[in-house]
Parts: structure tokens; sequence; C-alpha cells
């Protein structure tokens, strides 16, 4: 996997809690302060993705904003309401779990991986009883990135391999086991590298320390509380719920070639990594009630936004991105990318302007551009 600012899952090379979070949200108009973000979309339409839809909020008030086709045979636009796979924002609400539980004196992110799972991270150099949760959440811990494992691309990734296993089912264990069968990226702690290993250990130690599947967790945790009726955990599900757009690949490294519909899959493959399902509203209503302090207690979010050196101009926290933008601003959030389908979430520190948006290709369209026109245009 390609680890850039825009995080995903899928490599590019394989292809309220409080009353300001439920006052009604008051509709604006498209010019106004948000002339350089339709421009964004536009310019991400001209290159080539099939449709974006994108919802930012700015205090109460909401703008959305949809451009291109959501069906590329019926020529369906794209709808501000539409459900779409988040891929690797995912990984905020899994980190946000953990912190719970640690706010709750259930676990310590310094616990070790072999404390909660025993035995699971083992050989060719890898020690469980060497990685620590908090480690896993940064991804400091030096395990290999599953997605990265050259069957696994030819197997889910690329054209034939993965119209022949889009609906297998993939369990957890299995997924660490293709990492596990390569040595480290390098000793715990030492590097940063984003490995998608680290958090499908991270919803298998939820499940431990709990006694119940991470997906519960997340829907009784953050989910239910903040009204997030258009989120979901899927587990095996193929399809998305309505109201959504189709999801397109090319299936290859290029940009060019056929165009293949891959809204329909089986998304164990991501799991507590990237498998999630959500819209522009509820990401942008998740991220703000996170960084006001409303999913976690102060000593825990101020851990969540402790970050190590990640990729020039951004550095990652625990599931949490923390981006300096042009223009000086700062944002946090994440990206994720799956098949058909990338996305950006991402929100001022004090919770107040957010954004969220995606595209349903994979193969093209600037997620930074729509980002920095949004925090720092007109």
């Amino acid at each position: 996997m390609t680890v850039r600012v825009r995080t995903t899952l899928v490599a590019a090379c394989a292809v309220a809690l409080s009353a300001a979070l439920a006052a009604p949200a008051v509709a604006v108009p498209a010019t106004d302060g948000h002339d350089a973000t339709r421009r964004a979309l536009k310019a991400a339409v001209a290159d080539g993705v099939p449709g974006v839809t994108a919802t930012a909020r700015d205090g109460h008030r909401t703008w959305s904003r949809t451009e291109g086709v959501g069906d590329l045979g019926t020529g369906e636009p794209r709808s501000e309401r539409d459900r779409y796979r988040v891929g690797s924002i995912t990984k905020t609400f899994v980190a946000t779990v953990v912190l719970q539980l640690e706010a709750e004196g259930r676990l310590s992110l310094d616990d070790t991986v072999d404390e909660w799972l025993p035995g699971v991270v083992e050989g060719n150099g890898n020690h469980g009883d060497r990685i620590t949760l908090r480690q896993l959440l940064n991804h400091t811990s030096g395990i290999y990135n599953y997605t990265a494992d050259e069957e696994f691309a030819r197997t889910h990734f690329a054209r034939d391999g993965f119209l022949e296993h889009r609906y297998d089912t993939v369990t957890p264990r299995q997924l660490v086991a293709i990492a596990t069968a390569h040595e480290p990226d390098f000793a715990p702690g030492t590097d940063w590298r984003y490995s998608n290993t680290n958090y499908i250990l991270a919803g298998m130690v939820i499940e431990e320390a709990t006694g119940r599947p991470y997906a519960e967790e997340v829907r009784r945790r953050i989910i239910d509380p903040l009204k997030l009726r258009a989120t979901s955990v899927p587990g095996t599900r193929v399809s998305l719920p309505r109201p959504s757009s189709r999801a397109y690949s090319k299936l290859a490294e290029s940009a060019t070639g056929p165009t293949y519909d891959v809204t329909r899959l089986n998304p164990s493959m991501a799991g507590s990594a990237g498998e999630m399902i959500s819209d522009s509203a509820d990401l942008n209503r998740f991220y703000t009630a996170l960084l006001r302090g409303r999913l976690l207690p102060a000593k825990q979010l101020a851990e969540m936004t402790t970050t190590v050196p990640a990729m020039p101009g951004a550095s990652y926290g625990l599931g949490l991105i923390k981006r300096e933008l042009d223009c000086g601003v700062t944002v946090w959030g994440h990206g994720g990318g799956i098949h058909g389908s990338s996305s950006e979430a991402v929100t001022t520190r004090d919770g107040r302007h957010a954004l969220a948006f995606n595209f349903n290709g994979d193969w093209s369209g600037d997620s930074d551009a729509v980002i920095e026109a949004e925090f720092c245009g007109d």
C-alpha cells in the first residue's frame, strides 16, 4: 500500500451529544464561501472521477454539493445523502473505542499485544510481547501491512483475482497470518509505517477486552449515541444501503482501460482496518463530536492527538491524522480508500469547521486540492 497524506486501505498499485450537534443545519448558497471547493470538485470530475459528493459544516451552517454521476449506465447523479464505503476512516472509530476502554480502566495503551492476543503475533521475527497497543494505533509497531502482500493483492485487488474472490469471507486471524508470514518492517517504536494489520489487531483486542465484536462496540459506543443513521459496520454484507451510488475501479495500476463496477464486495478483507459505511453528514458529526471531547475524556483525547512524524505536511496520532495546510490551517481527520471509493473527513481542532467527501472512483481525483480549497480558498 502506498501511504500519502490521503491514507487509504487499497494500495494505488493494487488499486450529543450536544445541542450544537443536534441543532438543525441551515443550508447556504454554493457561492457563500465555497466557490473554491466547488471548483475543486468540478476539477476532480474533469480529471476522470465519475462523481463526488461533499458536505461541509461551519458552525451551524451546512453546505452540500455533488458533481458528476453516481451511475455510469443510467447517468443518475450522485446524492448529497449517498452512503459510501469509507475505508480507513474506520480506524478513527476503532481507536476511539480502544481509548474509551482505557478510560474505563479495562486496558492500557502500554499493554502488549500478547497480553490480549497471546501467540497471534509471532514467527519470522514478529514478537507480540514487544508491541504495545499504542504502537498499533499510531503505526509504529513495525508489523507488515497485509494488503501489501503480493498474493493478497493479486487475489483481492487485481482484476481477475477480485472478480473471482470479491465475495469471499476472510477472518481477522487469516489477515494477521498473512502479515506475520513476513518479517516486520522495523523494531517496534523505532520508525513509522502505515499498516492495516495494526487495526485488524486492534479490533481483535476490543473483542477480547469486552467479550463483544468490535462492530458491536462501535455501534453501542459511537453510532447509536451520536445518532449516525447512515453509518454501519457491514461485516460480510456485500451491498450498500440506499441511497447510494455505484462504485467504480480500473482494477489495475493504470488509470486507463476498462472501468469495472465494484459496488458489491465482501468487506471482511478490510475488517476493522476499513470496512465501515457512512455518509458525509455523519462523518462531520462524528469528527466534530470527537474533537470537541464528547466521545473521550480530556486525557484520552490528548493521547489521541499526540502525534508522531508520518509524511510531509502530516503527522499521525492514534487513528487520527494531523495535517498542516498550505495556508497555515491545521485539520484533523482521516482518509480512506477501498475498491471504487475514496473518501476524506477532516475537521479543525475546535470542531467548528468540518468537511467530508467521497469520490466513487479509485483511480483519479485530487482530494488534497478539495481540502485546501475548503479551508484555504474563497
